[in-house]
Order: structure tokens, then sequence, then C-alpha cells
């Protein structure tokens, strides 16, 4: 049996109708078309889907869209203003961090959590919180670089 359900994703509320058992992930992609959350392993074991929930990544294959209410969700869609890049974005592009793309979207919100979490993280840090997300075309060095680079005075 479906259930009303209102998730605040992006700044915006949406009140969907949801089966029980659909996942963040489900609903993020199939109900409002945001498609830069991503289906990799529908497991937890690669972070394609990651997405920010109260400032903190977390796997949305993993996650009911019930258990998202009154929380605020942010998906890569969300994290530039005004159509302006954010940081992260920009460093990406500028470090080369990125490839096919598919896995971007998650490093990049799982960047975002450890840059709300640190002021100033160190590589190994970086490289362990980043551990989740898995990414076949890069060596990381790049991501790494980029995250780091956010930090530095301009």
């Amino acid at each position: 049996m479906k259930r009303a359900i209102e998730l605040n994703i992006n700044g915006d509320t949406h009140e969907l109708l949801v089966a029980p058992n659909h996942t963040l992930l489900e609903v993020l992609r199939e109900k409002l078309g945001l498609m830069g959350t991503k289906r990799g392993c529908d497991l937890g074991a690669c972070g394609a889907c990651t997405v920010l929930i109260d400032g903190e990544a977390h796997l949305s294959c993993l996650m009911l869209a019930v258990d998202a209410m009154g929380k605020e969700i942010m998906t890569i869609e969300g994290l530039a203003a005004g159509g302006d890049l954010h940081p992260l974005q920009s460093a990406f592009i500028e470090q080369g961090a990125l490839q096919c793309g598919f896995c971007t979207p998650g490093m990049i919100l799982t960047a975002e959590a450890i840059l709300n979490e640190e002021e100033n993280p160190s590589e190994d840090v970086i490289k362990q919180k980043l551990a989740g997300n898995l990414c076949r075309c890069t060596g990381y060095k790049k991501i790494v670089e980029a995250i780091m680079s956010v930090n530095e005075p301009k």
C-alpha cells in the first residue's frame, strides 16, 4: 500500500505517493527525474548514489524514502547555486578529476560532506573518507587533488 510522504530535496518540498519499500534512490530517479544520483551496485558498496542528508553523505540505495522525511536532502543538482558551479564542481573540472562522469556526483557530494566535517582535511583523511566511492576510470589522485585545492588560499 502506497503512502503519502513529503521530502525536502534541494530546497524544494515534494509530496509523493511511494510504496513503503521504495528507496530514496528510486524516488529521486524514477519519481522526480533527478538523474544525477546514479544507480550503481544497489548494495551500498560503490558510492554512486551518494546524496547529502542534513549535510552528511548517505547512500540513497540503502535508505527508504519514508525514512528521509523531515530531513534536508541535497543531490548533485542542488549543489550549484544560481547557475554558478559549486567550488568543488569547478575544482573537479580544473584538476581533471572526472572522466566518464558516472561516479562524479557521488564523489563531489562525499567531498562536500568531508569539507563540512573537516576545515582543512589532510590527503590521508580525504582518501579514508572517499574509500566508499569507487571509480573505474581514475587512480583517485586527481580527485584528491581537486578536493584539497578547494581549501588552498586563493
